[in-house]
């Protein structure tokens, strides 16, 4: 059995806690802010690039045209764009990570990223609305009044970034070994079906 798993997820949907428990219960690490912690590091990009990289992808339009502006010599002579230069440098990072052969990634296309890495599990984890707007208000302590359009807004800039970087559609069912709705069990119950899942899977 490989110990190495990928969660993409819905706004909303419980992927985080859920990607947690599933490594808790695997005895390996647990990978999401702690990528941009390392890329931060490696890369020498200012941390809060890193934390609204994914937002910023929420007008697909501008995202792409921003990509399109090269930094030049204002960071470094590489005429990368700073949306591809974060990207790159997490890539680099979940590529390292993969080479442990182990651990539990959260979001950034990781899924995409180690597509030819053989025996990677990865997930898809999504929700019916009203329980991710419900989540969210009772779990995430976000305000009643805005829930409705950040819910919107987070699951359009994911799959923006997503699909922007990759050659892959956000969502696709191809792209998963296994895809999971969490609105009718509880992150427990979530994560023990994917540690079952990846103990009977045929490698």
């Amino acid at each position: 059995m490989k110990k190495l798993v990928t969660i993409s997820r819905q706004f909303g949907s419980g992927g985080r806690i859920i990607g947690k428990i599933v490594a808790e219960k695997l005895g390996v690490k647990f990978y999401d802010k702690e990528i941009i912690e390392m890329a931060t590091e490696e890369s020498g990009i200012d941390k809060s690039i890193f934390e609204g990289e994914e937002l910023r992808a929420k007008n697909s339009f501008t995202y792409g045209l921003s990509s399109a502006i090269c930094l030049g010599e204002s960071i470094s002579a590489d005429p990368m764009s700073i949306n591809d230069r974060v990207f790159v440098a997490q890539y680099k990072v979940i590529e390292k990570i993969a080479e442990s052969g182990e651990g539990v990634i959260v979001g950034r296309c990781a899924d995409f990223v180690l597509k030819d890495v053989p025996g990677v599990t990865n997930i898809f984890i999504h929700g019916e609305k009203q329980d991710r707007i419900r989540r969210c208000i009772e779990e995430y302590g976000e305000q009643p009044e805005t829930i409705e359009e950040l819910v919107k807004t987070y699951d359009k800039a994911r799959e923006n970034y997503y699909n922007y970087h990759t050659s892959f559609k956000w969502g696709d069912i191809k792209n998963y070994n296994l895809s999971l709705n969490s609105s009718y069990i509880d992150y427990e119950q979530a994560a023990n079906l994917i540690i079952e899942y990846i103990e009977k899977r045929k490698y």
